[in-house]
């Protein structure tokens, strides 16, 4: 799997092609985007590993060449698919979304590896360690959080995950977690975004007497819930509902926008130029 990136110009899908087929290389999925406002150039290639005669580290090698020559400002990434994908989950006390995804990780719907996952609260823990899955609790008391996301950090960061969920997990992860885990951390966030956002987004809506309501996936940066958008989706409301009743419909939203953003990351679908996302 290849993703790039680079100013666009003629001839870049002519050297990636012709780089692959020299190599032998079958392509099975292709994809191509250029953003006439950025004049940013975009392209997600899968390629049959047994049609190489070389390894996905020797590939890697060999297109960073490639990725030179079609300029300094190139940015790409070469993937082996065949390495199961390692996830880590951070929850509170709301398991709508945790449950979702552990029902599609158990049905496999969702071929991923959960490495564990870590609440702020015990209360999601027997679920987690029914599914077979190892649960942290990482009590944030008042004047500890420091020392709690240290802990949060080093249980994330020992399993070197592929993606690390904050399935409602509702703390505010600081600045340098959200560096050290840029493009990695995803969240959900109750609202389509960006409309009301922070806390309590059901409530806002309904004082606004909106239509629609939704949930956005997002990629975590230290800008409150303003990170890259990977996925939304909405549902309709009416009148007649209450806060309860747009708590209750979100929440099917949040799960499936959640488990869509998930996977399009995990297969590398998801390319982030500045604060906005091509999703191949």
């Amino acid at each position: 799997m290849i993703t790039f990136g680079c100013p666009d110009r003629t001839g870049i899908v002519a050297r990636i092609s012709s780089f692959l087929a020299e190599a032998g290389g079958w392509i099975v999925e292709a994809a191509y985007h250029t953003d006439l406002e950025t004049g940013w150039f975009f392209t997600r290639q899968e390629v049959r590993a047994d049609s190489l005669p070389f390894d996905v580290t020797e590939l890697r090698a060999r297109f960073a060449g490639v990725a030179r020559s079609l300029g300094a400002e190139s940015d790409w990434s070469v993937h082996d698919t065949s390495e199961r994908r390692r996830v880590v989950i951070l929850v509170s006390r709301e398991g709508h979304c945790l449950y979702d995804l552990l029902g599609r990780v158990a049905s496999g719907e969702l071929d991923v590896d959960v490495r564990a996952v870590i609440g702020n609260h015990a209360s999601l823990g027997d679920i987690t360690e029914a599914h077979g899955i190892p649960f942290h609790h990482v009590p944030f008391a008042p004047g500890e959080k420091a020392a709690a996301f240290a802990r949060v950090r080093e249980l994330v960061d020992e399993h070197e995950p592929h993606a690390v969920v904050l399935a409602r997990f509702m703390q505010i992860l600081p600045p340098e977690l959200c560096e050290a885990w840029a493009g990695r951390a995803l969240n959900i966030h109750h609202s389509f975004l960006p409309s009301f956002i922070g806390a309590r987004p059901y409530h806002q809506a309904h004082t606004r007497g909106v239509k629609l309501v939704g949930a956005t996936c997002h990629y975590v940066t230290a800008d409150l819930d303003a990170g890259p958008i990977i996925e939304q989706d909405v549902i309709r409301v009416g009148h007649a509902d209450s806060v309860a009743d747009m708590v209750r419909k979100g929440r099917d939203i949040e799960k499936v926008t959640l488990a869509r953003g998930l996977r399009w990351h995990l297969e590398n679908r998801v390319l982030v130029h500045g604060n906005r996302t091509v999703v191949f």
